[in-house]
């Protein structure tokens, strides 16, 4: 399923950062500064301007300011002392969004040259610098840094009050090495939402000397990127039905439908279609239709986890099939609605249908309502929405109180996030709970079944908003 992304740019320019001694020690591309360089040579780059260690770490903010001002869209800032593989850059370069995100490696061995920073939600919340610290932090940054063009102006703000905190000593003896670390605080800091971009099994860290370098680029080798690929085009935070019951095998048609030049939008046209057969199948009302109706019903979930699949392995996100695909899953839950009372003959059956459906359709409102209601809160800075924090100032520890503080607390533990996933009864779980009952029993004893379920699972979410809006 296509996550609901906006591209906001086409276009991403790229500041290198050639301010350490690291950047000039040896590979088999020559320096550590060349490797990179040819590693951006190969991903859709606009341009890379160099920065180099003239004029120490004030006059490099500065100079990573002028270039953000003029920038004609999303701006990527790297380290030339890094190591990292190239599919490691392409996950946050690639991405069709071009937004706000940092690449993060989910460890604790926080350190020079390694920051921590702290991970919610698929959100940095806190990151840390020599001079910024992190409470219970759970990720590092791996020094790469992209703002998306809506953030430009932020950063350049940001690039220009480090600048003039260095200058006057506010911020103790940070270095060049630490820059792309301070710009993250100070994104993170003035409210811009910053994705975390996880690095799995790649890697991508910047070393220090030729010994280390050395290592870092064995280990590359260690690593199948092409496998990597594959395996990140499977979302990782779906739903337990999805995870093991599909995509366990819908992997592995991501790489045919690829060679097939199949496109996600089309892959959610077949999975429509799909649907909407199962829902006439269901009209039938007898036994071998709802049978071969809720066998229709599950491929056709299966190819909308395929579609979303496809479409982050080919790296073709768009707002269109976005839109598309989440607009085709409501018809097609609905159309088999219609099918199902359309073959069961009780008298009462369509009006647990159309309960059926406004229950959905309620439960839908609760849960985009509040999230852009949150992304416009945090637009126009109310006080509700994430507040800007001065760069001086020191770092809570992050942790809610009350109910917040259970769900983070219920997130560590890895049988009750699966169990509460189960419980908010997402698009995979009603599918197999409507295929389930149609097949076995009948349409009465689904829509009963989707009502008291799906009451509860309304209950939990309007619970779980109304906690988090009273924070």
């Amino acid at each position: 399923m296509p996550e609901p992304l906006s591209r906001e740019s086409t276009t991403t320019s790229v500041v290198l950062l050639a301010t350490t001694p690291a950047s000039r020690l040896y590979c088999a591309e020559g320096t550590l500064l060349d490797r990179v360089g040819g590693q951006l040579a190969t991903l859709p780059v606009l341009d890379v301007q160099v920065v180099s260690a003239d004029g120490g770490l004030v006059a490099g903010l500065r100079n990573i300011a002028k270039i953000v001002r003029v920038a004609p869209g999303a701006v990527a800032v790297l380290p030339a002392d890094l190591v990292a593989h190239t599919e490691a850059l392409a996950m946050l370069l690639e991405h069709p969004a071009r937004d706000t995100a940092a690449l993060v490696s989910h460890d604790a061995d926080s350190g020079p040259p390694h920051p921590p920073v702290r991970v919610e939600g698929g959100k940095i919340v806190a990151a840390g610098s020599s001079f910024h610290l992190v409470p219970a932090a759970n990720a590092t940054f791996r020094g790469v840094l992209q703002t998306g063009e809506s953030g430009l102006s932020a950063l350049a703000d940001v690039a220009e009050e480090l600048a003039e905190l260095v200058e006057e000593g506010k911020l103790g003896p940070v270095t060049e090495v630490e820059a792309a670390d301070l710009l993250l605080v100070g994104l993170v800091r003035s409210g811009v939402a910053v994705r975390a971009t996880g690095l799995g099994p790649l890697h991508a860290g910047r070393v220090t000397g030729q010994g280390a370098a050395d290592t870092a680029l064995t280990r590359l080798a260690e690593v199948d990127e092409a496998q990597v690929r594959l395996d990140t085009a499977v979302k990782q935070d779906d739903g337990f039905f999805a995870t093991y019951l599909v995509s366990t095998w819908t992997r592995h048609l991501i790489k045919p439908a690829a060679r097939l030049k199949l496109t996600p939008n089309a892959v959610t046209g077949i999975s429509l279609a799909l649907a909407l057969l199962a829902a006439v199948w269901f009209s039938a009302g007898t036994p071998g239709g709802r049978l071969t109706g809720a066998a229709l019903f599950y491929l056709s979930f299966a190819l909308d986890c395929l579609d979303g699949q496809l479409a982050r392995y080919t790296r073709t996100f768009s707002p269109l099939g976005a839109w598309a695909d989440g607009l085709s899953d409501r018809f097609k839950e609905y159309a088999v609605y219609v099918g199902l009372a359309v073959g069961f003959a009780g008298p009462d059956i369509w009006y647990l249908a159309v309960a059926t459906m406004i229950l959905q359709v309620v439960r839908h409102a609760i849960q985009y309502a509040y999230a852009g209601t949150v992304a416009d809160a945090g637009r126009v800075g109310t006080p509700w929405g994430r507040p800007a924090r001065s760069l001086m100032e020191s770092e809570d520890a992050g942790r809610a109180p009350g109910v917040l503080g259970l769900a983070q607390r219920i997130e560590r533990d890895t049988v009750a996030r699966w169990l509460k996933k189960i419980v908010v009864l997402p698009i995979g779980e009603r599918t197999a709970l409507i295929a389930v009952t149609a097949a076995g029993w009948n349409a009465r004893v689904t829509f009963l079944s989707l009502l008291c379920w799906g009451g509860v699972a309304a209950l939990y979410q309007l619970a779980g908003r109304i906690a988090r809006s009273a924070k």
